[in-house]
């Protein structure tokens, strides 16, 4: 229980920073490119309380890391509402809105690495505290952008993808996203637990988000001078 509170007390605020500024980068973007939707409900903003969502940023973390041991933790913030017929360029703006979340993501992980050059300024017990907080933030920022730009709708890398594609191609995986959050639990959930079950590695979330995040953190470490 020790252990499950310490990593509470390291990754709370990480994670409620790291999908607070997700929901607020895309709220932002696309009020500058003419859909005031999500400005004038307010989640234009820094203000986790703007963005929280029950399940996806108190309950889900929670079950997750009493589940994991305090390994693991992940969670979601409210989507903030967006009008693609309100943008001046709807599928130009579109791609611009749903990378805005991924971009801030990889910036907060680089501001948060660079941090770690001021710990050793700090008292022991508390520079050791600031450390893992800071670790885990280059680790859930790079986790969440790498994540959402899964090229599969409603995650904002198939939004993407819609933006970019030829009509016909963007049309068929748009009209994937009814079926996009199964897909996606079937994926990280179901898919490793047959392999499991006939003795193959099946897990995909393990191919296609841990190790890209694992190599773009060591990256963005590398960049700041972090070893």
């Amino acid at each position: 229980m020790n252990d499950i509170l310490y990593q509470i007390s390291i990754s709370a605020l990480p994670v409620l920073l790291a999908i607070t500024a997700h929901e607020a980068a895309h709220g932002w973007v696309a009020w500058r490119c003419g859909d005031d939707t999500a400005y004038r409900l307010g989640r234009v903003t820094f203000n986790p309380f703007r963005h929280i969502d029950p399940f996806g940023t108190i309950i889900l973390p929670g079950l997750l890391l009493l589940l994991s041991g305090g390994r693991f933790m992940f969670g979601f913030a409210k989507p903030v509402p967006v009008d693609f017929n309100r943008l001046r360029e709807p599928r130009r703006d579109m791609v611009a809105v749903a990378a805005a979340g991924p971009g801030v993501n990889l910036m907060m992980a680089t501001a948060a690495a660079a941090l770690l050059h001021v710990v050793p300024l700090l008292p022991a017990t508390f520079g050791a505290w600031v450390e893992a907080n800071l670790v885990v933030g280059v680790w859930i920022n790079v986790l969440l952008a790498v994540f959402n730009m899964l090229p599969l709708p409603p995650l904002d890398g198939g939004r993407v993808a819609v933006g970019i594609l030829p009509p016909p191609l963007a049309l068929k995986l748009a009209r994937l996203e009814r079926y996009g959050l199964v897909i996606i639990l079937g994926l990280v959930f179901v898919l490793p637990a047959v392999g499991n079950a006939v003795g193959l590695n099946l897990d995909v979330f393990q191919w296609l988000v841990i190790v890209p995040a694992s190599h773009i953190s060591e990256a963005i470490l590398a960049l700041v001078g972090v070893s």
